[in-house]
């Protein structure tokens, strides 16, 4: 298992496109009847079972991206974000992630990532809010054990627009490596992307260092992003991490 989804990177991206830092991560993941996913994943890409199931996760955090050789605009270019996706491989054979959609609250952001990556990005109107275990605000860029994340979404453009989601997750402790399953593996090391426009997939890597991976409490989760997608409303408690971030290296998108 470890061989296919290696915890470390197993390729590197010297010329990037786009450099950015994935900051206060959270991973919502449920177990999907693997037909289900696979009749919402276009035509050339086979969805990833793990223990029999189809994972479908809802990914809410912080963007920052980094354009080289492009001024800093940090309303444009820092903006909380939240992804539906599930796991497939393509023609080759690679692993990569597959989104239905990700919200971003940078309009330019959204109209640029679908022109260039193929994916269903959707502006949205959002709010990512820290604070300490005794309420103050938090002051770090990144938080730790503990603190409380609450992610609040409202989709605008396109439609379905009105979709909402809304995750409040408490920050446990760091996993150790060796404590590290196979699930959350399976999970969290994904270093592709797979995109699609008409009957075109692409595949595009991405580099970062692995992910220091935390233990998490949902307080509470209320979305209508998935089920946005077409799928089944999840019921179930969802398989939780949280992470405070990585520095990421996107990879120029080709042919899958």
């Amino acid at each position: 298992m470890t061989d296919r989804y290696p915890r470390i990177c197993p390729h590197t991206i010297n010329r990037t496109p786009m450099r950015m830092r994935w900051l206060n991560l959270t991973m919502l993941h449920w177990r999907f009847p693997v037909e289900e996913v696979q009749a919402l994943v276009p035509d050339g890409l086979t969805v990833e079972s793990f223990d029999g199931s189809a994972w479908v996760g809802l990914v809410p955090f912080e963007m920052e991206v980094d354009i080289p050789g492009a001024p800093a605009m940090e309303k444009i270019l820092h903006f909380p974000e939240t992804n539906v996706r599930s796991y497939v491989y393509g023609p080759s054979g690679e692993p990569g992630v597959w989104f239905w959609s990700l919200e971003a609250s940078s309009l330019p952001a959204v109209v640029t990532a679908r022109a260039s990556y193929q994916v269903p990005y959707f502006w949205s109107t959002m709010s990512v809010t820290r604070t300490h275990a005794d309420g103050t605000p938090a002051t770090n860029d990144l938080s730790g054990t503990g603190d409380r994340v609450v992610y609040d979404a409202t989709r605008r453009w396109p439609k379905p627009s009105g979709a909402t989601s809304l995750v409040d997750v408490e920050v446990g402790d760091e996993i150790p490596v060796e404590e590290i399953s196979e699930l959350d593996n399976f999970l969290t090391s994904r270093w592709a992307l797979y995109g699609s426009f008409w009957k075109y997939r692409s595949y595009a890597t991405m580099y970062h260092e692995p992910w220091p991976l935390h233990r998490a409490t949902v307080n509470e989760w209320n979305d209508e992003l998935v089920a946005a997608c077409g799928l089944s409303q999840p019921t179930e408690d969802p398989v939780v991490h949280y992470s405070p971030g990585v520095n990421v290296r996107c990879g120029w998108p080709g042919k899958a």
